[in-house]
């Protein structure tokens, strides 16, 4: 016991450093490293991104107890969170609000019974498309656009699905990658509840393809 106080004693500044550290990335900013692709071609496998854990509330650190409201995921927004129906943290992007009708006929989006817009969008090229060719568009929808990633051979078995009726508190979450994607068209709606954060940036990337060599244009990418 002696030897733990004097540890405490001796340590003071460094352990009041670490707690502030634990504190500021529960509830302030973290970033998160992507180890799946199913936000390609916006977000690539190996990188790190920011997480804004104020976007939308101000919680008590290292719970999801919201002391503060201070806005809500808006259509287009790339969330984290940690979903008890998956059992793990996700990225994904807020597709239907609470309240809205959505379905999804071949991989095209209807919302309130009006279709979103799709535009061919240049071959970006990953490495997942040596295995799986795809190819890319933009999907708009009112303020929201951005890329999507469409497999060439073996679309996604929910690719159709719908129409469905996002309950109040609940978002319709999918990831860009379509048809590489477990979202809520496997996981039903997630709760407001377990959305912590918003992703804005890319703070560093790292290709696991090519020995974790930096990805230097990556550094500081914004997240569409």
């Amino acid at each position: 016991m002696r030897t733990f106080v004097r540890f405490l004693t001796r340590n003071r500044g460094f352990i009041a450093f670490m707690l502030c550290m634990v504190v500021f990335r529960s509830a302030v900013a973290d970033w998160n490293v992507v180890p799946t692709g199913s936000m390609q071609p916006t977000i690539r496998i190996g990188d790190r991104i920011l997480v804004d854990k104020l976007a939308y509330d101000i919680r008590l650190p290292l719970t999801h107890l919201s002391l503060r409201h201070l806005a809500d995921p808006q259509r287009g927004d790339i969330v984290v969170l940690d979903s008890q129906a998956a059992h793990e943290r996700l990225v994904k992007r807020v597709i239907g609000l609470p309240g809205e009708e959505v379905a999804m006929r071949g991989n095209v989006l209807y919302i309130d019974d009006h279709v979103a817009s799709y535009t061919a969008d240049r071959y970006i090229g990953i490495h997942d498309d040596l295995r799986d060719p795809a190819h890319y568009a933009t999907e708009r929808y009112g303020a929201m656009h951005h890329a999507i990633r469409l497999s060439d051979h073996r679309p996604s078995p929910v690719s159709n699905f719908g129409p469905v009726k996002i309950p109040p508190g609940q978002y319709l979450l999918l990831g860009d990658d379509r048809d590489n994607s477990m979202d809520s068209r496997y996981f039903g709606f997630f709760p407001r509840t377990e959305i912590v954060g918003r992703a804005h940036y890319v703070v560093a990337s790292l290709d696991p393809d090519r020995h974790y060599r930096p990805r230097g244009e990556r550094f500081g990418a914004p997240l569409d």
